[in-house]
């Protein structure tokens, strides 16, 4: 009898036991940005000295030199991000500041218990996309933009091509 009890208790104690999950890389996606040569469209172009910071950071998120494609951050526990992008940052007399805010939507997608969730983000239409310059608009660095796809899931495809 005792072993009988012993064996149902252990059935019973590793019954509840299951394999650790792993959590995959389904994570958070951010959006990534091509940048490409206003006088030839279909020329990526790296950029110079570009300074970013999230409107009230108070330190840069990065500073990029010498790339055509980067990614950023959106607020997954807020529907909007602006970011200050200045172009050549080293050079003070040549450094220009435009900003690009993002408008959208969050959807949180359970991916596992030990992943959690992560959140797909959906621009908004219109509006998804808002560009503007600290000082006057003929001094804006990006000449125009062109939103790639509205949804924004994974990191394996462009978002935004900003074309300068």
């Amino acid at each position: 009898m005792k072993k009988i009890l012993l064996l149902l208790l252990a059935a019973f104690t590793f019954s509840g036991c299951e394999k650790d999950d792993i959590c995959t890389d389904e994570t958070t996606p951010q959006l990534v940005i091509e940048f490409y040569d206003v006088s030839n469209p279909t020329t990526l172009k790296n950029v110079a000295g570009l300074k970013i910071t999230g409107d009230g950071m108070p330190t840069e998120l990065n500073t990029f030199s010498g790339v055509s494609t980067i990614k950023l951050p959106l607020d997954v526990t807020g529907d909007s991000v602006k970011y200050s992008m200045i172009l050549n940052s080293s050079s003070p007399t040549n450094a220009n500041e435009d900003f690009l805010q993002f408008n959208y939507t969050r959807n949180n997608v359970y991916v596992s218990r030990a992943c959690g969730y992560r959140t797909i983000f959906e621009l908004n239409s219109p509006g998804g996309v808002i560009h503007t310059d600290s000082a006057t608009p003929d001094l804006l660095w990006i000449q125009s933009f062109d939103v790639q796809t509205t949804t924004i899931d994974t990191e394996n495809e462009i978002h935004l091509k900003i074309y300068f």
